[in-house]
């Protein structure tokens, strides 16, 4: 078997270039194969570590879903707001520890603006129960007074001390500005890798505050209100677009959520996190479904890439195969040397594949952290993973059979007889 080995050896680097670059199809048929389904996997941790420590997502009566995209993600908006003194009810309910509110529906320049107090830099948490922090400046505390997410800051070359003005509303172009009432940056954030990053913060009473000389959608005609002017006016919030919950015991969650569903004043509803994500898994499982199965066909262009390979090269080796039968070797050992270079060709491709996979995640994880919270990191094969490469090593070796069977049937002169 040594021998065997040995001759496999030297006939591939003979072939080296050729053989060369299918290890290299391999190698990236697999990286591409594992590499949609660690980053599966990491979407799956991004999104679940965007918000922790929350118990409950209070919003008005919608699917849970919904609530969690527009809340959390600032993906979508709500159909419709909830009103203050129900937010304040269930605030005060005895197993709620503690509530951050949240006002949405305003932008700049893209990038969401989120009304708060200062709750939200107390109690908010994500990934492994972090929180927030400030790499500069420190939380809103004047009316007119903001607070950047790292991205916000990065894109748009913000520091603290600049003039901003928001957008009334989101999503859309050629936006109404609040321009008569700009904010001063007082503090930008941390990364997180969260949507945290891609907001803008202010405080509930500054959404009132810009929006006092404003009904509909749109400024009133005649009526403006002048920045120094708005501390006279009740700058109490009226509504607000949701609220993240936590309790003081966990085990009251169920109760907690069955009391806020049938809160009588106003139809509400309470959306626990986890249950919300799993809803949101299951719609896009397709999806997911679809990109394995793109990756599952590139390996086999890649398998199949190797087959076309060794097919073409019998061509060239009828001397070398007919020498070596001449010599003593049977059609077993011509039929188990061509299986164990097509079986060498396909594991160099998977051990290279798994290399450069690796050294992707050591080179991009960082930037894919900070910029889209993509935790890419270094990490040893999993078992899903094992049983893929296994059944990729099992195929290649069984596609490699193909031409080791057409070289078996060959006859002991075939190759030794020149052709005219």
């Amino acid at each position: 078997m040594s021998a065997l080995l040995r001759i496999a050896l030297l006939s591939a680097w003979n072939r080296r270039l050729t053989l060369g670059l299918t290890v290299l199809a391999i190698a990236l048929a697999v990286a591409l194969l594992l590499g949609v389904e660690r980053s599966r996997v990491a979407a799956r941790t991004s999104f679940a570590q965007s918000v922790s420590g929350t118990d409950l997502i209070l919003g008005a009566r919608t699917s849970p879903v919904q609530l969690m995209l527009y809340s959390v993600f600032r993906i979508g908006g709500a159909t419709h707001d909830i009103g203050w003194d129900s937010y304040e009810a269930i605030a005060r309910h005895p197993d709620v520890a503690w509530s951050i509110p949240l006002a949405l529906g305003d932008s700049h320049r893209g990038f969401p603006v989120v009304g708060t107090n200062a709750a939200y830099f107390e109690h908010f948490r994500y990934g492994r129960e972090r929180k927030l922090a400030l790499a500069q400046g420190r939380p809103f505390a004047g009316l007119f007074e903001t607070v950047l997410g790292a991205e916000v800051a990065r894109r748009l070359g913000y520091r603290l001390g600049d003039r901003i003005t928001l957008s009334h509303g989101s999503g859309a172009p050629n936006l109404a500005e609040h321009d008569d009432k700009p904010f001063t940056v007082v503090g930008i954030l941390a990364p997180t890798g969260t949507p945290v990053d891609h907001s803008l913060h202010v405080s509930l009473e500054a959404i009132t505050a810009i929006h006092l000389d404003w009904q509909g959608g749109a400024p009133i005609p005649g009526v403006r209100i002048a920045a120094a002017h708005v501390e006279k006016f009740d700058l109490r919030p009226k509504t607000l677009t949701a609220a993240l919950i936590g309790l003081k015991q966990r085990a009251a969650v169920f109760k907690v959520q069955r009391d806020i569903n049938r809160y009588a004043d106003e139809p509400l509803l309470a959306a626990l996190p986890g249950v919300a994500l799993d809803e949101l898994w299951r719609v896009v499982a397709l999806v997911e479904q679809v990109l394995l199965g793109i990756s599952a066909l590139v390996v086999a262009v890649g398998l199949a890439g190797l087959v076309a390979v060794i097919l073409a090269s019998l061509g060239e080796r009828r001397r070398e195969l007919a020498v070596l039968r001449s010599v003593g070797a049977g059609p077993r050992h011509i039929l188990a040397l061509l299986a164990l270079e097509g079986g060498g060709v396909t594991l160099a491709g998977i051990g290279l594949g798994l290399v450069g996979l690796e050294l992707l995640a050591w080179l991009a994880g960082p930037l894919l952290e900070a910029r889209l919270g993509l935790t890419l990191a270094l990490q040893g094969v999993t078992l899903a993973e094992l049983q893929r490469l296994a059944a990729v090593a099992a195929t290649g070796m069984a596609a490699s059979l193909l031409p080791a069977a057409l070289a078996y049937r060959r006859a002991l002169g075939d190759g030794l007889t020149p052709r005219l």
